[in-house]
C-alpha cells in the first residue's frame, strides 16, 4: 500500500489491499486487455480509490501500474473494484449478492449495447469508463480505467449546479430512454437485471432500514411544531418497508398497464458520478456515471425520487426540483423520437401521476437514507458506525442540515397529499 495514504481518510477495509492484488495479478490482466504476448509489470503502488463515505457496497482500490511490453514501456492508472474479505457486517450483507453478476452484465452487455444505439443516430454520449478486466471466479472482482488522469472528479465540497445537474438527467434520460425501447421491442433482453436495492440479501430486515422511520419519529417528538405528524409517521412505521418493496418490484410483481418502466441505474446519488471540468478556465464539461451494481428493472421513478434527495443540493431540491425533473422527461422523451421508438409516446401529466403514486419510496427517503446524505455533507459520516449503531444513527437526525431540510419537506409531503 502506498505509504503517503492518509487513513483517516478512507474506509478501514480499503487500507490494506489483498495478498492477491499482486503484479503478477496485474500482469495477466493487462496481458487480455492490451493482447499483449509477454508484460512485465516494473513497478505497483496500490491505493484507496475513494473516500470514506463515497461508498458502502463493495472495496475499491487504485493500481498505479508501470510495466513493460514488447513495444516499450507504459504506465497506467486503474480502478479494481471487489467483494469485502474482511469479516463483519459488509461482508454479511454483501457476500451473496448479485451486485458483481449485474454489474458485469451493465458493462459487457448493456451499456456498449446503448451506446451503439446513440451512435447509431449520431450520439456521442458516453454512459460509462471503459472495463478493462472482470471475474467472478475464484473472487468477483472488475477493473476500470482511472477517470482522474482524464479530469474527472468525485465532487465533495460543493453541490451540483443547475448546469451540472442538467448534464446528469441528460445522460440519465438517455439510459431510461434506451431501456424504455428495449422492454417495448425485445424485453426478454433486459429480464435478468431483477436485483435491486430490495433484493439484497437481509438488508430489509438490517436495523438501518428498521429503525430509520423510528428514529424519524423520535426527533419528531422532540418538537412541538411537528407533534401533528407524529401519528401520521406513526402510522407508516406498521408496513413502510412492504410499501417501499412493492415499489421497488413493480415491474417484476404488480405491472401496471401504464406503468413508465426502465432500467434504472439504482444508485442514483452524488458521489456515484464523476465530473469533469477544464483545467483553463474550470467551465463545466462532462460528467460520467458510476457504480451500475443495483441497476434492475422498475418504475422510472425509483431514480428519479431518488435522485430529489440524494443528488440534488439544498437549493435545487427546495426550489429547481420540478423543472429539473421536466427537463429529464423531455429529453427522455427526445430520445425515444430520435432512436425510433414506436410505441405510444410517454406524457407529462402521466409521469408526474405516478411520481405521485410512489409516495412511499419518498417517506422511506426522507426517513431512512436522506438523514444519512445529510451526515455525509456534514462531514460526519462513517459508513461502518451508520451501518452498525444505532446511538450514532439518532444523531444525525439533529444535524442542522436535516433539521433545516424537513422544515420545507414535511410541508411539501402535506401539500401533495403524501401524508394522507
Amino acid at each position: 500500500m502506498d505509504s503517503s495514504t492518509n487513513n483517516n481518510n478512507y474506509n478501514s477495509d480499503e487500507l490494506e489491499a489483498p495478498e492477491w492484488l499482486n503484479t503478477h495479478y496485474f500482469e495477466e490482466v493487462i496481458k487480455q486487455y492490451e493482447n499483449a504476448p509477454e508484460v512485465k509489470v516494473t513497478e505497483l503502488k496500490i491505493s484507496p480509490a475513494s473516500a470514506k463515505g463515497d461508498h458502502y457496497a463493495s472495496v475499491m482500490f487504485r493500481g498505479n501500474i508501470t510495466y513493460t511490453t514488447q513495444k516499450g514501456e507504459f504506465s497506467k492508472s486503474l480502478i479494481i473494484k471487489t467483494m469485502p474479505e474482511v469479516e463483519g457486517h459488509k461482508k454479511d450483507m454483501l457476500g451473496d449478492s448479485h451486485l458483481f453478476k449485474t454489474e458485469i452484465g451493465m458493462y459487457t452487455k448493456v451499456l456498449p449495447k446503448f451506446e451503439k444505439i446513440l451512435r447509431e443516430v449520431g450520439d456521442e454520449t458516453k454512459l460509462c469508463a471503459p472495463c478493462v478486466y472482470y471475474s467472478l471466479e475464484p473472487r468477483q472482482v472488475i477493473i476500470f480505467e482511472d477517470l482522474v488522469p482524464q479530469g474527472y472528479t468525485v465532487m465533495r465540497d460543493r453541490d451540483p449546479t443547475v448546469e451540472e445537474l442538467k448534464a446528469v438527467f441528460t445522460k440519465l434520460a438517455k439510459l431510461h430512454a434506451i431501456s424504455f425501447h428495449i422492454l417495448h421491442e425485445n424485453p426478454e433482453y433486459l429480464q435478468e437485471f431483477k436485483y435491486g436495492l430490495s433484493e439484497m440479501p437481509n438488508l430489509l430486515e438490517d436495523p438501518f432500514m428498521t429503525a430509520g422511520i423510528s428514529n424519524f419519529i423520535e426527533m419528531l417528538k422532540k418538537f412541538p411544531e411537528y407533534s401533528k405528524y407524529v401519528p401520521i409517521f406513526e402510522r407508516f412505521n406498521n408496513d413502510h418497508l412492504d410499501r417501499l418493496k412493492l415499489v421497488m418490484q413493480e415491474y417484476r410483481v404488480n405491472k401496471k398497464p401504464n406503468g413508465y418502466y426502465v432500467l434504472c441505474h439504482g444508485d442514483f446519488h452524488l458521489r456515484n458520478m464523476m465530473f469533469k471540468h477544464n483545467p483553463t478556465n474550470g467551465s463545466f464539461e462532462d460528467i460520467m456515471l458510476l457504480d451500475y451494481q443495483i441497476s434492475n428493472l422498475c418504475p422510472i421513478t425509483v431514480d428519479l425520487i431518488y435522485s430529489i434527495y440524494m443528488l440534488m443540493g439544498a437549493e435545487c431540491r427546495k426550489n429547481n426540483y420540478k423543472d429539473l425533473l421536466n427537463f429529464y422527461f423531455k429529453t427522455f422523451v427526445e430520445t425515444l423520437q430520435k432512436i425510433g421508438f414506436k410505441g405510444e409516446l410517454p406524457n407529462s401529466a402521466e409521469f408526474w401521476k405516478q411520481m405521485a403514486q410512489h409516495k412511499a419510496y419518498d417517506i422511506f427517503l426522507l426517513t431512512t437514507f436522506f438523514p444519512m446524505i445529510c451526515a455525509v455533507k456534514n462531514n460526519t459520516f462513517d459508513p461502518n458506525e451508520v451501518m452498525q449503531s444505532n446511538d450514532f444513527r439518532k444523531k444525525m437526525y439533529f444535524f442542522d442540515l436535516f433539521l433545516g431540510e424537513v422544515k420545507y419537506l414535511i410541508p411539501r409531503f402535506e401539500e401533495l397529499g403524501y401524508l394522507d
